[in-house]
């Protein structure tokens, strides 16, 4: 398991570098903590260039939704940006959903 989890980021990687080779402006997000349910684990990374393209996942839904745009604010402010996303246990209850959890995101341009 650990192997695909680090051909995954080579790949990811791999991507942002013909990217930024390109010209393109690149970002990459970063899954930096979890708590309690969340699709991906920590490490988990996502590549986003200035046209809105990406590779690899950080959640899945409209979360990374909102990472792809966050990483496009990034590219063209240059600013970092640590991303909170998260429903308590309740909230999941009230939604039919078995428990909560929560995900941080970190995101910064490369280039």
């Amino acid at each position: 398991m650990a192997d695909a989890a680090v051909g995954e980021g080579d790949a990811i990687l791999d991507m942002a570098a013909a990217w930024a080779a390109a010209g393109k402006g690149v970002a990459l997000a970063t899954v930096v903590k979890t708590w309690g349910s969340s699709p991906r684990a920590v490490g988990s990374q996502l590549v986003v260039d200035d046209s809105g393209a990406f590779e690899g996942s950080v959640s899945g839904g409209c979360i990374e939704g909102a990472v792809v745009m966050e990483a496009q604010s990034a590219i063209a402010d240059g600013k970092p940006r640590l991303l909170d996303f998260g429903v308590s246990d309740e909230e999941a209850w009230e939604v039919g959903l078995a428990c909560g959890g929560s995900i941080e995101v970190f995101v910064e341009k490369l280039a």
